[in-house]
C-alpha cells in the first residue's frame, strides 16, 4: 500500500476515499446515540448565531467529518508537496494525515479541533512561504487574522500566536513590524468582538474571555493508558524517522531543515495548548495531526526496505483497528 501512495497517480484519490472510510468502520459499526457539534466558542455565539448542537444526527455528523477529513487530506498533501517536504511528489501525507485522524474514536466526529485543521493547514502554508517572501508584514498579519478566527471557534487555537514568533525566528531576520503584524492581525477581530460586546452592553462579558489564560499547567494528569496503547506503533515510526531525518539533516535544503524544525514546535505547542481548555476533550489533539503527519510520511518516502516499511504499516493499521473495535 506504501508504494502505491508514493506515486502521484490518480486512482490514490479514490483509494484515499476508500481508505478514510475503511478507517472509519469501527464508529460506523457502532454509531452513538447522540453527538453535539458545538461549532464556536460561547463567547462567539453573541457575534455569530449559529447553533449546531443537535443539527445532524450522529450517522450524518460521522459521515460529514470523514468527508471534511479526505477533503483536508488533499489540501494537506497538495501544500506539503508543494514545498517538497519529502524525497518526492506523493499521496503518503494524506495517506498518514487520514491515518493519524483515526487513531480515536473522539477525531472520527465533528469537533471544533476538525474545522480548525483547516485554518491549521492554511496557516501551514503561509509559515512555509515565509522564507521566499521578500516582505512578509501581510502575510503574517493574515496569519494572525486566521489564528484569531481559529481563536472564536476553538479558544486554544490561540497558543498558535506563539508560531508566528517561532516561524519570524527560523525563516526571517529580525523586523519588528513583522513580529507586529501578527498581533496586530489578531487584534483586529477581536477588537470588533469587543465593539459588538459594547454594542449590547455586556463589555464584563468579554473580559472573561481571557480567564483560560491564567490557568496553571497541570501537574497531575489521569490517564488510562490502556486507551493509549495505539500510540505504540505511532511513536516506533517517529522514532526510525527522527532517526532518517537527522541521518540526512545536513543534505537537506536549509529551507527544508527549518521546515521541519517549525513543524516540530507546532506540535509540541499543539499538544500542551489543551490547558487553555479546562474542559477539555480527546479531540483536541486531532491539531497535532497535520505536523505530525508530515514526519510520519517523511519515513516511509524515505524507508528503503519494502518489506519491512510495507509490514510496519501494516500492523499499524491492524493496531488501530484493533483498539478502535476493543
Amino acid at each position: 500500500m506504501i508504494n502505491q501512495f508514493r506515486k502521484l497517480s490518480p486512482i490514490n484519490l479514490l483509494l484515499l476515499l476508500v481508505y478514510t472510510f475503511f478507517m472509519r468502520m469501527a464508529i460506523f459499526y457502532e454509531i452513538p446515540a447522540q453527538l453535539n457539534f458545538d461549532f464556536l466558542e460561547p463567547f462567539a455565539r453573541l457575534l455569530i448565531n449559529i447553533d449546531l448542537d443537535n443539527a445532524f444526527n450522529p450517522s450524518t455528523n460521522i459521515f460529514i467529518a470523514a468527508v471534511l477529513v479526505f477533503i483536508q487530506a488533499l489540501i494537506f498533501n497538495r501544500i506539503v508537496n508543494n514545498h517538497n517536504l519529502l524525497a518526492k511528489p506523493s499521496f503518503l501525507p494524506g495517506l498518514m494525515f487520514v491515518t493519524g485522524t483515526s487513531l480515536f474514536m473522539p477525531f472520527m466526529i465533528l469537533s471544533p479541533a476538525l474545522i480548525c485543521n483547516f485554518l491549521l493547514i492554511w496557516i501551514i502554508d503561509k509559515f512555509l512561504k515565509l522564507g521566499k517572501s521578500a516582505n512578509s508584514i501581510t502575510t503574517v498579519f493574515d496569519i494572525g487574522m486566521i489564528i484569531a478566527v481559529g481563536t472564536l471557534i476553538y479558544f486554544p487555537f490561540m497558543a498558535m500566536l506563539l508560531m508566528i514568533f517561532l516561524a519570524l525566528l527560523l525563516f526571517r531576520s529580525f523586523n519588528w513590524r513583522e513580529w507586529l503584524a501578527g498581533l496586530i492581525g489578531f487584534i483586529t477581530v477581536f477588537f470588533f468582538l469587543a465593539v459588538f460586546y459594547y454594542w449590547n452592553d455586556n463589555l464584563s462579558s468579554f473580559y472573561q474571555i481571557w480567564k483560560p489564560l491564567g490557568n496553571k499547567f497541570p501537574s497531575v494528569f489521569k490517564i488510562n493508558y490502556n486507551d493509549y496503547l495505539v500510540l505504540i506503533p505511532v511513536a516506533i515510526i517517529i522514532i526510525l524517522a527522527s532517526l532518517q531525518l537527522r541521518e540526512n539533516f545536513f543534505r537537506s535544503f536549509i529551507s527544508t531543515r527549518k521546515s521541519f524544525q517549525l513543524l516540530f514546535f507546532m506540535f509540541i505547542v499543539s499538544a500542551v495548548s489543551f490547558y487553555l481548555k479546562p474542559d477539555f476533550r480527546t479531540w483536541h489533539f486531532l491539531l497535532c495531526v497535520p505536523p505530525g503527519s508530515v514526519l510520519l510520511a517523511y519515513y516511509f518516502s524515505n524507508a528503503k526496505k519494502r518489506w519491512f516499511y510495507e509490514t510496519l504499516f501494516l500492523l499499524f493499521v491492524l493496531s488501530v483497528q484493533y483498539f478502535l473495535f476493543v
